[in-house]
């Protein structure tokens, strides 16, 4: 990881008090909590993504009729 940048942020009270317990529960200083939360955050819309992706070539082979690691082959093969 790079040079850490300092940047200020604003968190409604009651998420504060949350995240400050999680980084005391979890032995981490709440930047670390705030970096993991973010990192999650991006593996999620990642994940979301792919689902999406994943979705619509579903759609396309089955209108294809490739339903099957058969039906690829041979549709391949063509």
């Amino acid at each position: 990881m790079g040079a850490a940048v300092k940047k200020t942020i604003s968190l409604p009270a009651e998420l504060a008090r949350h995240a400050e317990a999680l980084a005391r529960a979890e032995g981490k200083t709440l930047s670390g909590v705030i970096q993991d939360a973010l990192r999650q955050a991006g593996i999620e819309r990642r994940l979301l993504e792919l689902r999406g992706l994943q979705g619509y070539w579903s759609r396309r082979a089955r209108d294809k009729g490739i339903l099957t690691e058969k039906d690829l082959a041979r549709y391949l093969r063509s």
